[in-house]
């Protein structure tokens, strides 16, 4: 059975009704010493002040209490229909009603900016699926014009080493090409499958696959001014991660660090645990990415370079990702960028190759 409800008057009214009835008894005892005219006059009195009071209190309610209450039903019933751009008028009051308007409408302006951040959100993950779609085609059909002459050529090289004489010094460097052919088969094979090969998670040093970074890049940079640092945290423990991958990433963000150098500058190379990864740091004093630019430097084929491809860094951020990391960056134009890559410490994941 369900409680039977009141009106909010009737119970606002009913304590002063009661309080205002004991009162009249309590009047009426005190007047039995008066004649039947006197005594009758002044209970009327008595009853009327008592009305009025009533009266008054429910008019001063209503006006104070009710109309801010049907108001706020009236938005809430707005918002249950999607209607996010709603506010309450009496939220200029200065009491408790006052405050609960206040709250109700920085809660819907909290609402309204968390909705706002879930559609962007949704256009930005869904601009880059398009992007990636794009890659795909395009990565499946590069591979297809790059394997033909690729098959030409392994060819030739066959035909260039049987001929070759035993004791030719060139059957070293027919050696050599055979290897480097079949690494490019092994990239167009992933190019065809359009996405890059799964990565082989191991426990090792990731300090030495920073290092191994670092020492590449040093070799690219020594025909600028430039001074790579390289800090390696001695507390760093063993890190699951594709050091294959993971120096691939590392060496792309150095070497746009050495790009983004146009004069003497400094690199600086730094790992570490933080909160439950290993933390890799990249940053530089080059000119900066203006802050305009920094929603889309992961997206595939954006590039402000003249010469660049736009893939570098979406590629990045995407080995990252299948080693349930991330990259962060901010830079500020005139004096750097600071790249960050976390890779987890403590998360399970699916070791491949061991």
């Amino acid at each position: 059975m369900s409680p039977v409800g009141f009106n909010w008057q009737v119970k606002a009214v009913l304590p002063v009704a009661v309080v205002l009835l004991i009162g009249l008894l309590l009047f009426l005892l005190s007047t039995m010493s008066l004649r039947d005219p006197e005594r009758h006059a002044v209970l009327m009195v008595a009853g009327g002040g008592a009305v009025a009071i009533s009266a008054v209190l429910i008019v001063v309610l209503a006006h104070f209490i009710q109309r801010p209450l049907i108001e706020l039903q009236e938005r809430i019933a707005e918002v249950c229909e999607g209607n996010l751009n709603v506010a309450v008028s009496f939220s200029r009051r200065q009491d408790e009603i006052g405050d609960l308007g206040r709250n109700f409408n920085r809660m819907l302006q909290q609402l309204r900016e968390g909705r706002d951040e879930i559609e962007r959100l949704h256009r930005t993950q869904m601009s880059r699926a398009e992007h990636l779609a794009t890659l795909g085609e395009l990565a499946t059909g590069l591979a297809h014009e790059i394997r033909n002459p690729l098959a030409g050529i392994a060819g030739v090289i066959e035909i260039v080493g049987r001929d070759l004489p035993t004791s030719s010094p060139a059957r070293a460097v027919v050696k050599d090409i055979r290897q480097e052919i079949a690494q490019i088969n092994r990239a167009v094979t992933a190019l065809e499958m359009a996405r890059p090969n799964p990565p082989q998670i191991r426990s090792s040093d990731l300090n030495a696959t920073v290092e191994h970074a670092v020492t590449l890049a040093r070799q690219q940079a020594l025909s600028k001014p430039i001074t790579i640092e390289l800090v390696k945290s001695p507390d760093l423990p063993q890190v699951d991660h594709d050091s294959v991958q993971i120096h691939q990433v590392l060496l792309n963000l150095l070497l746009n660090a050495v790009q983004a150098i146009e004069n003497e500058g400094v690199i600086h190379v730094e790992t570490a645990p933080h909160d439950g990864s290993a933390m890799i740091v990249v940053s530089d004093t080059g000119h900066g990415i203006p802050s305009e630019n920094l929603p889309n430097i992961f997206r595939a084929f954006y590039t402000t370079k003249g010469n660049g491809t736009g893939l570098g860094l979406s590629l990045a951020r995407r080995l990252v990702e299948e080693h349930h990391g991330r990259i962060e960056v901010s830079s500020v134009v005139g004096k750097g960028s600071r790249f960050v890559v976390f890779l987890p410490l403590d998360r399970p994941l699916e070791r491949t190759g061991s």
